[in-house]
């Protein structure tokens, strides 16, 4: 007894920890769900087909915290084991099996599959019974990047396991529904629709998504013939141009740039609200945050460019290719944002390019300064370690082997590993195969190196880039000459990069002439520089400076306006008219300050003050994206206070999703339980609260 007892331990124990299982391949998964949002809750159902490698006694799968009602084994019934983190089956599986293992389940996940309110104009319905139908006021998609899969599909958390997946998903019949490879059916229901989509090809299981929400979509086709998908908000089509401006350009220079085909049925993308990253490039659809959902004059303070490029590039290196653990993962976001940068300078220019790059060479030199340097082979290294410094070994690799044969390798190297599992070392080999130079020294200074080649890199920089190279000529004469004549560098450049730097480093010891002359640019980043670092506006640049509020540009409006509110007070009034009808940014930058610079004038429409608090405390409510609500309680603290609403809705934003936005609003909440006033309202509060609202606050003041 206690001899089968132990054994039983060692077996838990040996599938607590997540790991590949090499002796079993599993080929194809067919999966079923239907989300349910009241429960915030899934059920399912999934078959793997797998082929037995070796001889071994039992398979698993990764679930956490799932219920399961049914364990199948080639349709027949069979015991399992459930630990709440893995879901195992104990048998002799003979090498050369082949068996279909199905199982049903549901989960209530705290992470990876998010329900998200959002306001739309749908109205709704009743259905034939004359009940009301769910209303459709919220967003689901899943997020498997760093949370896994595993939490709302039994699935495979190692990356080494590839299978094709086919997804049929049941969700309200007024709303869209987006998933991995191609739509091949959709049936209507009563209360529901099913939509069922095909995959062709294998792919690791965190890479599996799906998307529901209220969403119309642009469709293009690539000269190749490869349909892009590019979903919006039905309230947004004019907003679509901008938003995915240079979609099909960037497909068919990658394609063109990798030199080889994209190996997906399609490619979609899709925006959320509150979604945790910029983008992820889960297999044929991405997702991304509405932040980057834009009209025209947003394009020049943040646009989608550079994130679209890097998570199409993603297609082919971390969805194609995969690493094979985290310790390779500069594979994946090295090459992307490389890839991703190079489509930038084809859009914007070689001046574009070279800049970004000497600034991210700066950022990482900065890095190393401080002794934070990594190598690239850390598999706890930051995100500007693989990122940048991956992108910055790529651009010197290419240097060092020449063009022609950089590109040879890598299309080498896709081809050879192709819905396969790779590392540096294999990568390595193939560049090392078209070139036959020994890379191992490169590989020691950019690879295995935690510090930077810095003096290197600027020095292909300069090779490359005219305006830099003059930027390394000024840094030089610095280091000898305290006397320098700044003016007469901006008439030596042409670049607007080069001009924007001198404002942003050297902007006191340019002259009256000079900042005329950058006022006069028909450039708006270059103004926008001005309108930011002009701390006092002289009457001989007022009327100048007025003019940056009719700027194509709304962080330039954004200063313009609070700069000359803060310093011509008899004009308060005239700026706020000026400025009356803008938004912004998604994250409505310009209104929010807009409301609170006229609250705080007296004789400012001083009937419509309380509407313009109502408003501002309206944009702290979770109808609206954490971007909105962290400003808006930013603004309402540091002005005028938060009124009951905001309160409970500073509670909800402390047990949010988004890391960052859950981090201010718990330190916010810190400094409020500090006044004995907010401290009772928000114990008042307390008193309506259940779940984890309740909760969180318990451990602030209840217990106290």
């Amino acid at each position: 007894m206690m001899n089968r007892f132990l054994a039983f331990l060692f077996f838990v124990g040996f599938f607590t920890h997540a790991q590949h299982q090499d002796k079993v391949d599993f080929i194809r998964g067919k999966v079923f769900v239907e989300p349910l949002p009241l429960e915030k809750a899934i059920k399912g159902r999934v078959t793997y087909d797998f082929v037995v490698l070796q001889a071994v006694d039992s398979i698993f799968l990764d679930a956490k915290k799932m219920e399961f009602s049914s364990v199948l084994l080639d349709e027949q019934q069979i015991d399992f084991f459930n630990d709440g983190n893995i879901i195992s089956v104990k048998r002799a599986f003979e090498k050369g099996d082949k068996h279909k293992l199905t199982l049903s389940y549901s989960a209530k996940p705290k992470q990876t599959l998010y329900f998200v309110p959002y306001t739309h104009s749908n109205t709704h319905k009743k259905n034939v019974a004359g009940r009301q139908q769910t209303p459709v006021n919220y967003q689901i998609w899943t997020q498997g990047q760093g949370k896994y899969t595993s939490h709302w599909l039994p699935s495979f958390d190692a990356m080494e396991e590839k299978v094709e997946f086919d997804l049929t998903i049941v969700a309200h019949p007024q709303l869209t529904v987006v998933a991995n490879g191609k739509l091949i059916k959709r049936e209507k229901g009563i209360n529901t629709t099913t939509h069922t989509f095909d995959m062709k090809k294998p792919m690791c299981s965190y890479l599996l998504v799906f998307a529901i929400g209220d969403y119309d979509k642009q469709v293009l086709k690539s000269t190749n013939g490869t349909r892009i998908e590019n979903y919006y908000y039905r309230a947004d089509s004019l907003k679509v141009e901008p938003t995915y401006r240079y979609t099909q350009e960037i497909f068919e220079f990658l394609e063109n740039e990798i030199g080889v085909p994209y190996a997906w049925q399609n490619y979609k993308q899709v925006p959320v609200k509150d979604f945790l990253y910029a983008g992820m490039e889960n297999t044929t659809a991405t997702i991304f945050s509405d932040g980057y959902v834009i009209d025209s004059t947003a394009f020049v303070d943040k646009n989608y460019v550079n994130v679209n490029a890097h998570e199409l590039a993603h297609q082919w290196f971390g969805d194609l290719v995969t690493e094979k653990n985290g310790n390779h993962h500069w594979l994946h976001e090295g090459f992307a944002t490389y890839y991703a940068q190079l489509a930038e300078q084809q859009i914007f220019g070689d001046d574009y390019y070279y800049w970004k790059l000497y600034g991210t060479l700066t950022d990482l030199q900065h890095s190393v300064t401080r002794g934070e340097g990594q190598q690239l082979t850390d598999a706890k290294a930051s995100s500007l370690t693989f990122y940048e410094k991956g992108a910055w070994a790529l651009y010197m690799l290419k240097n060092k082997m020449g063009a022609t044969a950089f590109k040879k390798g890598i299309r080498k190297y896709l081809k050879k590993y192709s819905f396969k599992n790779v590392t540096i070392t294999n990568f390595f080999e193939e560049m090392e195969a078209v070139t036959r130079i020994d890379l191992a020294a490169f590989k020691s200074d950019w690879i295995m190196n935690a510090g930077l080649p810095f003096e290197e890199g600027k020095k292909q920089l300069a090779k490359d880039s005219k305006s830099l190279k003059l930027l390394f000529a000024l840094e030089a004469k610095q280091k000898t000459n305290t006397n320098i004549d700044y003016n007469a560098y901006w008439d030596k450049s042409t670049s607007i990069f080069f001009k924007k730097h001198l404002l942003t480093h050297y902007y006191e010891h340019l002259s009256e002439t000079t900042l005329q002359k950058a006022f006069a640019s028909n450039d708006s980043t270059i103004r926008q520089v001005i309108a930011e670092k002009m701390d006092t506006i002289p009457q001989a640049f007022k009327a100048k400076f007025e003019s940056l509020l009719l700027d194509k540009s709304y962080v330039t409006v954004e200063h313009a306006l609070f700069k000359l509110w803060s310093m011509y007070p008899k004009e308060k009034a005239k700026f706020l008219e000026q400025t009356k009808d803008i938004e912004g940014l998604p994250n409505k930058n310009v209104r929010l300050l807009w409301l609170t610079l006229a609250m705080l004038i007296p004789d400012y429409n001083s009937r419509q003050t309380r509407q313009y608090f109502e408003e501002l405390s309206g944009y702290t409510e979770p109808k609206y994206g954490w971007e909105i609500r962290m400003s808006a309680f930013q603004y309402l603290n540091q002005a005028i206070g938060l009124n009951t609403k905001s309160l409970r809705s500073l509670i909800n934003a402390c047990v949010h999703h988004s890391w960052q936005f859950k981090k201010f609003a718990r330190n916010l909440l810190d400094e409020l339980l500090k006044d004995a006033d907010y401290k009772r309202r928000l114990y008042e509060l307390c008193k309506e609260l259940e779940g984890d609202e309740l909760r969180y606050m318990n451990t602030k003041i209840v217990n106290e």
